[in-house]
């Protein structure tokens, strides 16, 4: 058996960012005593969601990966408990940013880096204004707790990221979150609709998913967005094995043998009967393949 145990932090993000660090800790240090070995934060955790508008002093928030003050406490925080930790940050590179995700093994190594590569833009959600598209493409990071397929946010609503993820090596999907309320219509809710599509990633690929999302209501200049939690880990037949309610800061945890979904995603004949050669116009935008 090789069981690994899964954990979505669902919390609220303030305008302290210590504060945040803070809680962040204290909801990853609970989690490893329930026993977690990967244990995923929501979606730039350390910061509130700026991209409620387009200020150009939000671009303070950045910071290089080397040395990043968050990268640098949650290695060391990894390292103390022996836990896998996704860490979802806004970087700078040189006169570029990214919004990313560094994957910190429970040794406190980085195993790798992944750049968000679908960029949203609309009202409330104006993140084509901050990030420059991720250059990294979709990858598989080795840790101690199996190979971690890593996206972020917008990425989720994207079957080809899941299958690239997989396709590379990924057991385990991982996606932190920050989505809610729809500002410009008020009577949308796509919290199930959010559920249900990375349901999809886990039952297309026989692989668990992680979701963990923020919580509160964040107030911008032009816009609130209530964020809606509900974060969650699916199984790899899309089953829900445990998700959070609305508004409650708490982490849900599960766990999942990462060798019987090995030998069901073997047997089930997913990846021995793709037909690679006949799916060129997903490398197309509109289907056509000339």
């Amino acid at each position: 058996m090789t069981e690994v145990i899964l954990a979505a932090v669902q919390m609220a993000c303030g305008s302290d960012r210590l504060e945040n660090l803070a809680r962040a800790e204290a909801w990853v240090r609970t989690a490893a005593k329930r026993g977690a070995t990967v244990i995923v934060l929501p979606e730039l955790f350390d910061v509130p969601y700026f991209c409620k508008d387009q200020k150009p002093d939000g671009f303070a928030l950045a910071a290089p990966l080397a040395g990043h003050p968050v990268i640098e406490r949650m290695r060391s925080l990894a390292a103390e408990l022996r836990v896998v930790l996704p860490v979802s940050v806004f970087e700078q590179a040189n006169h570029v940013f990214f919004n990313s995700l560094v994957v910190v093994d429970s040794t406190g190594a980085v195993s790798g880096v992944y750049r968000k590569s679908h960029i949203p833009t609309g009202h409330g959600y104006q993140e084509k204004f901050y990030f420059n598209p991720g250059d990294t493409g979709f990858l598989a990071f080795a840790t101690t707790a199996g190979r971690l397929g890593c996206a972020i946010c917008w990425d989720q609503w994207f079957p080809e990221a899941a299958r690239a993820m997989v396709l590379k090596g990924a057991e385990i999907l991982i996606y932190p979150t920050a989505i809610g309320s729809e500002p410009q219509d008020p009577g949308l809710d796509s919290r199930d609709h959010w559920t249900r599509v990375m349901q999809g990633h886990a039952a297309a690929n026989l692989v668990p998913v992680v979701a963990a999302n923020r919580i509160g209501r964040e107030q911008g200049e032009s816009c609130a967005v209530t964020f809606y939690g509900s974060s969650f880990i699916a199984g790899p037949t899309g089953e829900l094995l445990v998700q959070a309610g609305r508004d409650e800061e708490t982490v849900v945890l599960a766990a999942v043998d990462l060798a019987a979904i090995r030998a069901r995603r073997v047997a089930w004949g997913l990846f021995r009967d793709r037909r690679p050669d006949l799916y060129r116009s997903l490398l197309t935008l509109d289907g056509n393949e000339g």
